[in-house]
């Protein structure tokens, strides 16, 4: 266990940042989870991670997909109702529930299991694909690790190799990105995951961050690309089209570009768009050269 005297100092930062999310400063918010974090680790004994890591990587992501949908928002719910919309047997689903009271997921009193803003939340559609893509495309891969490791004598992968952990857990040759076209479900749940994957949180286009007025559309011309901005593997679109709607004085094209089915799916949902819609594999050369800036939002890694 952490000394006393570095959780004090643990304390003392949260205090600091209690003050600076009391005031709505930026940052505060992850400042206090990082800092509630630390604290945590500092506290938390071998035994006690033990069994919170085991329940929660393993246990909440399968009862989720029953349980979240079923408490009302901002309501409450009783385990023979929630059994009834679920479709699960009622003592299976106490079972399941409470282990999601133990998780803070939601909180039971009176009799009956309430809702909270975290469940309210993950009960949303893109959400709850988040924790299908999860489960059954993410996970097989880190579980097969181990093993996967040992066969190989634990030697890293190649740059460009077809036979990795990811591979190996889902039986194919396929990259990842290839995987998914040829898994139209996944695919769709991959694609709420990103739309979800910093939902709530600050954009980079926001007031007090990057001053996209200043160097961005000031000073832009036109006669050697009439393109502002190229988002380069950027989904359905949901960074681009808040981005659009921030600048709609703005001169220049806005361009979203990503995988065939995905544009596809932009394209057929026939909601107006502030933006153009491309076809493009990010691992082949950028057909627009010369644009303003180009997005390059979490796509690095890949």
């Amino acid at each position: 266990m952490m000394a006393s005297s570095s959780v004090s100092s643990i304390l003392d930062g949260i205090a600091a940042a209690g003050r600076s999310f009391g005031e709505n400063e930026a940052g505060s918010r992850e400042a206090l989870i990082e800092y509630s974090r630390s604290l945590v680790a500092a506290l938390e004994i071998p035994s006690e991670f033990i069994q919170r890591t085991r329940y929660v990587s393993q246990h909440s992501y399968c009862c989720g997909r029953q349980a979240f949908p079923a408490p009302e928002r901002s309501g409450w719910r009783r385990a023979s109702a929630l059994s009834e919309k679920a479709g699960v047997d009622v003592a299976l689903l106490e079972r399941l529930t409470r282990h999601l009271v133990a998780m803070y997921l939601i909180t039971y009193h009176d009799g009956a299991f309430h809702a909270t803003t975290l469940s309210n939340g993950l009960a949303e559609e893109n959400y709850q694909h988040s924790i299908s893509f999860c489960y059954d495309a993410a996970r097989p891969s880190f579980n097969g690790f181990p093993e996967f490791f040992k066969k190989t004598q634990y030697r890293s992968p190649s740059l460009g190799s077809l036979e990795g952990p990811f591979q190996d857990a889902h039986k194919t040759q396929l990259p990842f990105f290839e995987w998914l076209v040829a898994t139209l479900l996944h695919l769709q749940h991959f694609d709420s995951f990103m739309s979800a994957y910093r939902a709530g949180k600050a954009n980079w286009y926001d007031p007090g961050f990057y001053p996209v007025s200043e160097r961005m559309i000031s000073g832009f011309d036109g006669s050697s690309s009439d393109v502002l901005l190229v988002d380069v593997g950027g989904g359905r679109g949901h960074d681009v089209a808040a981005f659009a709607a921030q600048h709609v004085s703005r001169m220049g094209r806005i361009i979203l570009q990503d995988r065939e089915p995905v544009i596809a799916d932009v394209l057929a949902s026939g909601k107006e768009r502030l933006f153009e819609a491309q076809v493009h594999d990010f691992f082949t050369p950028q057909p627009i050269k010369g644009a303003r800036a180009y997005s390059l939002h979490s796509i690095l890694h890949d």
